[in-house]
């Protein structure tokens, strides 16, 4: 079995299980290959990881069986910006905060790495959204799994989304910016703003303004085969656009244009794993402190 693993900084409660991790990989004589700041950081705090085997650049990822993620769902989705179209599955663990995509206590790392020697998780499908420019931005890292965002670049005046579905007006939004969110980044960024909660499998995109000077203004749910297209004007002449955690500022110029990825990110969940008991736990739902 070969696993790559990319990570950031953990707390130290979680050092003895990180520990136990590569010690039960050692045991099974699984082929490990570290990120170059993952690899780093565990010099740097003294954890063992019987790896000679690096990767600096998304290509030079080896061929995995699975790839780990430890850390929180910003790590995750700097995995799966490693991955690409390879989609080889990746899993998260989460030693970092909120945890809605890395949904795999460090208690559990053990399962965890039997569950993975003996193929028993499933396989989650998970749309992408992708970026079309007019420029090249992100060094062709042009698509993400949570959402896609506009935001203006100074502290006082808002910006102007024009925007295009399947190349008919839909709307101008006067606002601080604009998300595309995909089903995953329901409960993201979109959902702050006022967006909805969508289950991870339903075919659609969220467009969701943030600080809209309109108030009647509200997100829109729309079907995830659809086009959309977006020219911003702003008083600074740039703007800020966003795909997951990779940002960029752009001139006015550039033309954007959203659509679904043309491949998935492939989540492994444990077997017992649930969106809705995540969701519950996450977001409290259910919990009265008056009772």
């Amino acid at each position: 079995m070969k696993i790559a693993i990319h990570g950031r900084s953990f707390n130290e409660s979680a050092r003895p299980f990180i520990e136990n991790m590569f010690n039960e990989l050692s045991r099974r004589k699984v082929e490990v290959q570290l990120s170059k700041p993952f690899r780093m950081f565990l010099d740097q705090i003294g954890i063992p990881h019987y790896s000679e085997l690096v990767y600096d650049k998304p290509a030079e990822l080896f061929q995995a069986d699975e790839v780990i993620s430890m850390g929180g769902d910003g790590t995750l989705l700097e995995t799966v910006s490693h991955i690409g179209k390879r989609q080889i599955p990746v899993i998260g663990i989460n030693v970092g905060r909120l945890g809605f995509l890395a949904t795999v206590s460090p208690e559990r790392i053990s399962d965890l790495v039997n569950s993975l020697e003996n193929d028993q998780y499933r396989i989650d499908e998970r749309t992408l959204v992708a970026l079309e420019s007019n420029t090249d931005v992100f060094d062709g890292l042009n698509f993400g799994l949570n959402d896609f965002t506009i935001t203006k670049t100074d502290t006082s005046s808002m910006i102007t989304v024009h925007s295009y579905l399947n190349d008919e007006f839909l709307n101008s939004y006067w606002a601080d910016g604009l998300i595309v969110s995909t089903p995953t980044g329901s409960t993201g960024y979109s959902l702050s703003c006022g967006g909805p909660v969508l289950v991870p499998h339903s075919q659609n995109f969220i467009i969701t303004p943030i600080s809209p000077h309109n108030l009647n203004v509200r997100p829109l749910v729309v079907e995830d085969t659809a086009v959309i297209k977006l020219e911003v004007k702003s008083r600074s002449n740039n703007f800020l656009i966003s795909l997951d955690a990779r940002s960029l500022i752009v001139d006015e110029n550039t033309q954007l244009t959203i659509r679904k990825a043309d491949f998935t990110a492939r989540l492994i969940k444990m077997l017992d794993d649930s969106f809705l008991n995540t969701l519950r736990s996450k977001l409290s739902w259910g919990l009265d402190m008056r009772n």
